[in-house]
């Protein structure tokens, strides 16, 4: 039975640093998973027959199901599952389109949970599954309102997940990382330079979480910044803590 390790949203950002480190796992594929096809095969050039490019769009049920058959078809070992695949737009909840919200839902919610329950009869003891959420996920976040909301729902998924599982050995992580310096972030909004406090690399967050995982953590916080911003937001009042989320990006409204 072959060992392998599935990452989604692999084509850009924290994806292909996942596939980079795992690349290091004594595993025999990584089955890459995202939308871009002409990506995956260059992901696939650079690491080799290893790399496994399955072009499936995790918003659309009928490659959710595909993907279930794949394993099906194959029946390997699943001894990494990183839930990396998202969609982020910062914007008031008003101006979200149905597509938008359906979208967003789809990719960052329900498919993450289709892909964990469609894999866990494939999973052995020692077996993890990395959710990759947010510190948006530790209070209510507006103008990100619904990327964040999706964030709370994957890290309270992820921990209690985690301790259903336990017993069989198979660990499930939150991966909360505050800003991270990949292409999703807008570096410019209405004609400003958007400032990033406690911004950090995509391979800090992932060299942390594959770690956090391996010790059997429920979550990942990778850096000093968002650990002290996890402990305000257990102190202080939430509305104090959208208060002053407000007052740093009222430059960019």
């Amino acid at each position: 039975m072959k060992k392998i390790a599935i990452v989604t949203g692999a084509s850009g950002g924290m994806g292909q640093v996942f596939v980079r480190e795992l690349a290091k796992e004594p595993l025999d594929e990584i089955w890459i998973v995202g939308r871009n096809e002409k990506r995956l095969l260059a992901l696939r050039e650079e690491y080799g027959e290893r790399v496994v490019s399955v072009c499936r769009n995790l918003t659309q049920n009928a490659d959710l199901l595909s993907f279930a058959d794949l394993l099906e078809e194959q029946k390997p070992s699943v001894l990494w599952l990183v839930n990396n695949a998202g969609i982020a737009k910062m914007a008031p909840s008003a101006e979200f389109t149905f597509s938008e919200i359906e979208q967003t839902i789809n990719l960052n919610c329900k498919a993450p949970l289709f892909l964990i329950n469609v894999c866990i009869p494939y999973m052995e003891r020692g077996a993890k599954i990395l959710n990759i959420s947010s510190s948006s996920a530790f209070q209510p976040v507006p103008h990100i309102n619904l990327y964040a909301a999706t964030k709370a729902f994957e890290r309270s998924y992820s921990r209690a997940l985690n301790a259903e599982l336990k017993p069989g050995g198979i660990t499930v992580t939150a991966v909360c990382p505050g800003w991270v310096d990949t292409d999703m972030l807008s570096k410019e909004m209405n004609g400003k330079k958007v400032r990033f406090p406690g911004i950090v690399s995509p391979e800090k967050v992932v060299r942390k979480a594959l770690k956090d995982a391996k010790k059997g953590r429920d979550m990942s916080i990778c850096s000093f910044y968002v650990k002290c911003q996890h402990l305000n937001v257990k102190l202080m009042p939430q509305r104090l803590t959208m208060k002053i989320w407000l007052h740093g990006i009222k430059d960019y409204l």
